[in-house]
């Protein structure tokens, strides 16, 4: 048996998800997994929890029966295009080569750099617990094991705290953290148990980037649209106006 195969079977658990790493991963990516085990961020991939385009989430658990997030990027086919408006313009990453690795590497510590503004700003997004090349593993969303789903599809019960939710998280993702999500949709905040999630914050920018308020300005439209779908009608300048109110500077 090659060594590589050897440590796939190690690191995964289930034969499904050997099979869907196996076609999309290299060895750099195994070796990474195994070095990121090694050190005890998680022990065994169990499965696959959410696939995408530019890579697949597993879940894993620890030596000590903790679920965590595995969040794997391929790097041999992201379309990193795409990636890197994102990242130009970013001034903690002013210094990366735009060949594929270089900038798939940079979106994975970006991910993490974002998570863990957006915690320390009370944003409720996953907890970041280290990352490494291509890989990044973080807090698992769910309940008993089964992972939370986004709210496209788990729609909040009530539309009204869900709402007071995403202006809030607005007021401190903007006056807080200094950042814009830049990507947030109905498809990346989850919905455990009507206690809600933001996820995928990889193309998230400071507020100092160029693009910061085209990028806000979509944010805006995006929650607005869905939030009038369901019962709750508000556009993207009365959203602003809300988030502008509650100010920190306001109360000073």
């Amino acid at each position: 048996m090659k060594p590589e195969v050897a440590l796939v079977r190690k690191l995964i658990r289930e034969q499904s998800a050997r099979t869907v790493f196996a076609k999309v991963f290299d060895q750099s990516t195994i070796e990474t997994l195994h070095s990121m085990a090694s050190k005890g961020l998680f022990q065994q991939l169990e499965f696959v929890i959410k696939t995408g385009k530019e890579g697949h989430v597993f879940r894993a658990v620890d030596k000590s029966g903790n679920y965590r997030a595995v969040k794997i990027y391929k790097v041999a086919v992201t379309d990193f295009k795409n990636m890197y408006p994102y990242i130009k313009g970013d001034s903690r990453f002013a210094k990366v080569k735009k060949d594929r690795r270089s900038i798939v590497h940079a979106w994975v510590q970006k991910e993490f750099k974002n998570l863990r503004l957006l915690k320390q700003a009370g944003v409720r997004v996953p907890s970041p617990m280290g990352f490494k090349n291509n890989v990044l593993v973080m807090e698992f969303i769910g309940e008993k094991g089964e992972a939370s789903t986004p709210v496209k599809s788990d729609i909040p019960q009530d539309i009204e705290a869900f709402h007071d939710f995403m202006r809030d998280s607005f007021v401190k993702m903007v006056y807080k953290a200094k950042l814009v999500h830049a990507d947030l949709s109905e498809y990346n905040i989850l919905n455990k148990g009507e206690e809600f999630v933001i996820i995928d914050v990889g193309q998230g920018v400071l507020l100092t980037h160029p693009k910061a308020r085209e990028f806000l300005d979509r944010d805006l439209h995006n929650v607005c649209r869905f939030l009038s779908r369901k019962g709750f009608s508000i556009d993207s300048g009365e959203l602003l106006a809300e988030i502008k109110a509650k100010n920190p500077k306001n109360k000073a």
